[in-house]
């Protein structure tokens, strides 16, 4: 472990240049002291690593220096192969660039490991969409792609409800959801916000398919050092969900209902409803609170779970699946099948 740690340690600083211990500390989840102590071995084992003091300073490697560390293990090379999956890139156009880098890639590698491609491709493949959902990528996906590739400025033509909305947006990431791309782009002037679709720092996720048309503006920005994809389209994505479930009913879950309840509604809902369920009766069904984007929207939900699900309250969403289930008994009653 150590000596993984030790080329991961020399690999940041050829690549970064200068990094203090806290952030050496932060990428390889260590403490600092251990860093000091690694520091101390690399300096006696001969790689040039040295520190620079003052407030811009840090651990640095002598200019010009390169490990040569360029060996790879099969289970290094396969998992190298294994980050470029065709379909995302060929859907941003860059099946081309992958090609060619794979191939330079494969062209260095030992004899012995230039299998490793073939062997990745043929145990793991990718396939992003939904089922019974079109592939082909959203128009724009391409020049956000380039976009966010090279930090430039972008003015998007965006489908919001029955109009269309003009934006000017830092393209800062792209995110492929169950077959859907979205943008997670910066708007500035936006500030501090939370709400629909939007984090904070003025970021906002727009869906690429309802991008009718992106124009580059010609300025490039300065991405900020601090922002974390992962972390902010998780942030965003949980946002928008709490946002919408603004509403509550009361239900009443067999012990089918319970575990199936996952299925039917958001998962933040889901998990809420099994945190408030109150013990089970002699039958083993449960009383819980479950949050809703609306009654209707809960109708439509709890309709897959059929049998499996008593509505206690609202008296009206409780009436619709009376309603329901009366009209359902008409159709598969005894005489049913002799009309």
């Amino acid at each position: 472990m150590r000596v993984a740690r030790l080329i991961s340690l020399v690999l940041l600083l050829q690549s970064r240049e200068t990094m203090t211990a806290a952030e050496l500390a932060r990428e390889l989840e260590v403490s600092e002291r251990t860093i000091y102590r690694d520091v101390l071995a690399l300096s006696a084992a001969g790689v040039p690593v040295y520190a620079d003091q003052g407030r811009a300073g840090g651990y640095r490697l002598l200019d010009g220096y390169r490990t040569r560390l360029t060996g790879l293990s099969r289970a290094e090379a396969e998992t190298l192969f294994l980050s470029g999956l065709p379909g995302p890139a060929d859907e941003m156009g860059l099946a081309d660039v992958l090609g060619v880098a794979q191939l330079k890639v494969t062209a260095a590698l030992p004899v012995g490991l230039r299998d490793a491609a073939g062997r990745a491709r043929q145990r793991f493949h990718l396939d992003a969409p939904g089922w019974f959902r079109q592939a082909d990528p959203p128009p724009a996906l391409a020049d956000l792609a380039r976009a966010t590739w090279q930090d430039q400025v972008v003015r998007l033509n965006y489908r919001r409800g029955g109009t269309e909305v003009v934006r000017t947006v830092q393209p800062y990431g792209l995110v492929l959801k169950n077959g859907t791309w979205y943008l997670v782009g910066r708007v500035p002037e936006v500030g501090q916000v939370n709400g629909v679709g939007q984090v904070n720092d003025g970021y906002r996720i727009y869906r690429v398919d309802r991008i009718a048309a992106v124009e580059a503006t010609g300025d490039v920005f300065d991405r900020d050092h601090r922002f974390d994809l992962a972390e902010v389209w998780a942030a965003g994505t949980a946002d928008f969900v709490r946002s919408i479930l603004v509403d509550e009913i009361v239900v009443r879950l067999s012990p089918a209902g319970l575990r199936a309840l996952r299925w039917a509604v958001e998962a933040p809902a889901a998990q809420a409803a099994h945190e408030a369920a109150g013990p089970p009766d002699a039958q083993g069904w449960v009383h819980t609170r479950l949050p809703v984007e609306s009654p209707d929207v809960a109708y439509s939900q709890l309709q897959a779970l059929g049998p499996e699900v008593e509505v206690l309250a609202p008296p009206v969403l409780r009436d619709r699946m009376r309603d329901a289930a009366r009209r359902l008994a008409a159709l598969y009653g005894d005489t049913a099948g002799q009309r």
